[in-house]
């Protein structure tokens, strides 16, 4: 069975069921926001390293886990993995939301989302080809969105989060994720450290408020990074900040 989303196609078998359980929550196609910066080299970036991706990272699974744990999802929930990648996180976000609960993860790149379906986690949850950072769902329609790695991606971090709280009801959880911590990421990809880094905590802290968010907890250790938000209420229309 295919997915058709806003003329793209996403191979993925057993759909059926899991795409109507969310169904009432997608916004209509006329409401997507056009997207500005330059998709195509995220897509391609992913693509080239989807094949390789889980063998790359084999041990990251119990952190995935370990994050999800602490979120206080609970039966019945609905939650979003935003850029969702291979499906890492889905397990684990299916177990804490039970089978009343419903789980999608979006990805912009089809060949990540094909390799969700090659390992099976398709079974966890519904998978959208679609921006992370402007996914179509209906205001306040989630109950939490799981975001691994996605902060470094955002082309404009501060409006994006934004947009990704609106589909979260006030009250609603956010975590940002990684499986390792900032100065090991920094170490992985050859790169100095610095204090402009944007998930440094005198950095992240403001930028969440500002986008209607709630900083609750913070971790920055060499075995993963995990920062917690709460949605706030915030103004919409023209006295929104973003």
């Amino acid at each position: 069975m295919t997915l058709h989303l806003a003329g793209q196609i996403v191979a993925r078998p057993n759909l059926h069921r899991p795409l109507r359980s969310f169904r009432g929550i997608m916004r209509g196609m006329s409401e997507r926001r056009t997207r500005v910066y330059d998709r195509d080299h995220v897509r391609d970036f992913f693509a080239a390293r989807a094949a390789d991706w889980d063998r790359r990272f084999p041990d990251d699974g119990p952190a995935f886990a370990a994050a999800v744990a602490v979120m206080g999802l609970r039966p019945g929930d609905r939650v979003l993995d935003a850029g969702c990648g291979t499906g890492r996180a889905l397990p684990a976000l299916r177990e804490a939301v039970g089978p009343t609960g419903v789980v999608l993860g979006v990805d912009l790149t089809e060949a990540m989302l094909r390799e969700a379906v090659r390992s099976g986690r398709d079974r966890d949850g519904a998978l959208l080809l679609a921006d992370a950072a402007a996914p179509p769902l209906r205001a306040a329609s989630l109950d939490a969105v799981f975001a691994a790695g996605l902060v470094a991606h955002l082309p404009a971090p501060g409006r994006d989060l934004a947009a990704l709280g609106r589909a979260v009801r006030p009250g609603g959880v956010l975590a940002l994720f990684h499986p390792v911590g900032r100065a090991a990421l920094a170490a992985r990809q050859g790169r100095e450290l610095t204090a402009n880094d944007l998930r440094a905590l005198p950095n992240l802290r403001p930028l969440l408020a500002a986008a209607g968010w709630r900083l609750t907890a913070y971790v920055d250790e060499p075995s993963r990074f995990l920062a917690l938000a709460v949605r706030e209420a915030v103004p919409e229309g023209p006295d929104a900040l973003y």
